[in-house]
């Protein structure tokens, strides 16, 4: 994800999550973090032709890592673009030499939950009230060695 990037990123992510969206500010900040040789941000996004259709984020700190986000427009929903997107972020959770991620996932977003369990995140406990305004709660997973292989997309092109 480059900064020009943001907009598309953002009319996405309104469309997504209206009552929890991230501002167009958290992605500047998160951005911020993920060039350089001190990056500890890992920002992607899918295209399909020039239409964006996900994108993802990771972040980094010392040996754990942490999905910050994914998304996948809902015309790309069960096309594989989520477990591509995530794949990408457990790849560079192993280049950032981690030995665990960590994640947030709505309890109520049982196709996202699924995702993560079939890439071995298991539940760890939850956060009460973490999606706020609407007070919805996360389930908090966790997975021990990021490292995976990688499986394409038709059709999609993702890049940083």
């Amino acid at each position: 994800m480059r900064w020009w990037d943001i907009d598309a990123v953002f009319v996405l992510e309104k469309e997504l999550f209206p009552d929890d969206a991230w501002s167009r500010g958290m992605f500047w900040s998160e951005l911020a973090h993920a060039r350089g040789p001190l990056a500890t941000r890992r920002y992607v996004v899918a295209m399909d032709g020039d239409r964006l259709v996900g994108y993802a984020g990771l972040a980094a700190s010392g040996d754990l890592a942490d999905v910050q986000t994914i998304a996948v427009a809902r015309d790309h929903w069960g096309s594989g673009l989520g477990a591509r997107l995530l794949t990408d972020l457990l790849q560079a959770a192993t280049a950032f030499e981690c030995a665990e991620v960590m994640l947030e996932v709505r309890v109520d977003n049982t196709r996202a939950q699924k995702l993560y369990e079939r890439f071995g995140f298991e539940p760890i406990g939850f956060r009460r009230g973490y999606y706020q305004p609407g007070n919805v709660d996360a389930l908090v997973m966790r997975r021990t060695d990021p490292s995976t292989s990688v499986s394409g997309v038709q059709g999609t092109e993702i890049h940083g």
